[in-house]
């Protein structure tokens, strides 16, 4: 039977792992060395930062739909693997963290690098529990492994070093993990209820989530049965977007379209599958919701009916109770509002966005989206490259946008690459790249060169934290401490041994792009864009337009004239243009 850290990888590889991301670390070497006389069975994947390895596994697992696996060493170790873990909790990913520990002799004597990492990751773990002898494995591994299929969510196990090389003590036997939960239907009475609500009203719209990611047919047949419009959130656009003949578009900071239009006129909105964040969008009223996560319900917005089910098996027990709309005028409205608002630009924009320097953002983000892929995996930086993932990234079902769009966290979209070139490497992976997001874990470079990833970032680089800038503009604050000096990212990869290109005309876009995209192996891109490109939001408050104009106020007393000049040139043409 060997080792505990030998039991554990079998129970590991009949879950289905086949990597484990981490960096190595004394209290982990018996876990690793195992890794190495399991002779390929499992491959440690090194990376520069656990932080990195919690969000390659977050993604891989995303990308798979299976489980996904990290590890760190006791103290720094486990406390690097934190934000990683958060983001797979929040992404609703199922990742296992082995967070190694010090000696169990040593345990509450403030030994080095000691901490607690069963009060460390309490609120980023589904649940987290220390492996303490080994008559405990099996069955704990298991546990940790189902905890993380079946939430899904994050598992930590918790494992001091000394037990780890202990000998294994119970056979390992067979197992078969469950990776996916059953279908939930609503109670027949609240199925009927929603459907006499739906029939009641003439003007339905339909608000999608990532919780809709198995229902775009139901979805739409939903929608032309009562004539409705149909926005999405930015997770759920991957799902809902494509094949979408009532699409209106997005609503939030990142928004574009009709959305918030649609659902603010609607006389009843069907929230599925959605946990927007941001309830200020949201109507305050007249709102329906489904979720297969009771906990979800009524979390963002009053409801007057709660749906607990999935969106699929929901919209599939309703249909046949639903009596077809037969007037589409609210439904045309939202349509021809939406398409006036995704092309109110002249035809000179195109041309100007072509000539300019620096380089519109909007303009290399459609180049990309036009060369990449059909079933490109996209990872995308927190920040300005939301808004240029959101609004030109176009979706069809295959193609998977992956980010941190609820945890919010910077740096994700390399290591999540990362995990993603791991999880299928003869897909077409970019990871989207902003400089602030890139400099943070600017490591992680150096693990895609040393296992020759297939993997091309185009980083954006405006020397700037444009959504902080835009935040505090917002605010009614002069831009402060978001703006740093150029650097030259495409030098510091062809240093590390990545082909590089760095491009700074319009012009050479394209082919830079084209060619990084149809290389083998790793590449990067570089592109030097517009600082002063900020988004504007499909819905903007009065508070906004004041918070902006005493802003600009104070950067002209402050002597910044030409900052305010430059960003209102650059915003009077910044339309969303998905």
């Amino acid at each position: 039977m060997g080792t505990v850290a030998e039991q554990l990888l079998e129970v590991l590889v009949q879950a289905g792992v086949r990597r484990i991301y981490g960096v190595v670390g004394d209290s982990l070497n018996p876990l690793v060395d195992a890794i190495r006389r399991s002779k390929g069975a499992v491959e440690w994947v090194a990376v520069c930062n656990e932080e990195a390895g919690a969000f390659a596994a977050s993604a891989e697992s995303q990308v798979t739909g299976g489980l996904a696996v990290c590890a760190g060493s006791c103290g720094p170790g486990n406390a690097h693997l934190v934000q990683g873990l958060y983001d797979a909790r929040r992404s609703g990913a199922s990742v296992l963290a082995i967070a190694s520990h010090i000696p169990t002799d040593q345990i509450g004597t403030e030994f080095f690098q000691e901490t607690h990492p069963e009060l460390l990751f309490r609120d980023v773990a589904d649940w987290c529990e220390q492996l303490s002898l080994p008559a405990q494995l099996p069955r704990m591994g298991r546990i940790a492994v189902q905890h993380a299929l079946g939430a899904p969510g994050v598992s930590v196990l918790v494992l001091p070093g000394d037990v780890a090389a202990e000998a294994a003590v119970n056979p390992t036997g067979g197992y078969t993990a469950v990776p996916a939960t059953g279908r939930v239907q609503p109670a027949a009475e609240v199925t009927a209820e929603l459907a006499r609500q739906l029939n009641a009203a003439k003007k339905v719209a339909l608000f999608c989530g990532a919780g809709a990611r198995d229902a775009h047919t139901e979805v739409m047949r939903l929608a032309g049965t009562l004539h409705a419009p149909v926005g999405h959130t930015l997770r759920g656009k991957e799902w809902i977007q494509y094949d979408n003949p009532y699409d209106v578009g997005m609503i939030g900071l990142l928004g574009y379209g009709a959305c918030y239009d649609a659902l603010h006129e609607a006389d009843l909105v069907l929230m599925l599958g959605a946990d927007f964040p941001y309830d200020s969008f949201l109507p305050k009223a007249r709102t329906v919701q489904v979720d297969r996560d009771a906990r979800a319900l009524g979390r963002r917005t009053p409801l007057q009916l709660a749906v607990h089910g999935d969106v699929a098996a929901t919209l599939d027990a309703l249909q046949p109770q639903l009596t077809p709309h037969t007037d589409r005028a609210f439904l045309d409205t939202m349509l021809n509002r939406h398409e006036r608002a995704l092309t109110k630009a002249v035809d000179a924009y195109t041309t100007r966005v072509e000539r300019h320097t620096p380089i519109h953002p909007e303009y290399a983000a459609s180049v990309l989206d036009s060369l990449a892929a059909d079933d490109a995996v996209f990872t995308v930086d927190t920040g300005m490259n939301n808004v240029w993932a959101a609004r030109y990234l176009t979706p069809n079902g295959r193609r998977r946008v992956i980010g941190s769009f609820t945890h919010g966290s910077m740096a994700n979209a390399l290591p999540q690459a990362i995990g993603a070139a791991y999880a299928d490497p003869d897909r077409q992976v970019v990871a989207l790249c902003g400089d602030g997001g890139l400099s943070m874990l600017l490591g992680e470079l150096i693990t895609v060169r040393q296992h020759d990833l297939n993997l091309k970032a185009v980083v954006f680089n405006n020397a700037s934290l444009g959504m902080v800038r835009l935040e505090m503009l917002v605010d009614g604050l002069p831009a402060f401490g978001t703006d740093h000096p150029p650097v030259d990212y495409s030098a510091i990869a062809r240093a590390i041994g990545i082909p590089s290109r760095r491009v700074e005309l319009p012009t050479d876009v394209h082919k830079a792009l084209d060619e990084a995209l149809n290389r083998p192996g790793p590449a990067l891109v570089e592109i030097v864009t517009d600082p002063n490109a900020l988004s504007v939001p499909s819905h903007i408050s009065l508070d906004q337009v004041k918070g902006f104009a005493l802003a600009a106020g104070r950067t002209v007393l402050d002597g910044g004239v030409g900052t305010m000049i430059d960003l209102a040139r650059a915003n009077l043409r910044n339309i969303p243009r998905p």
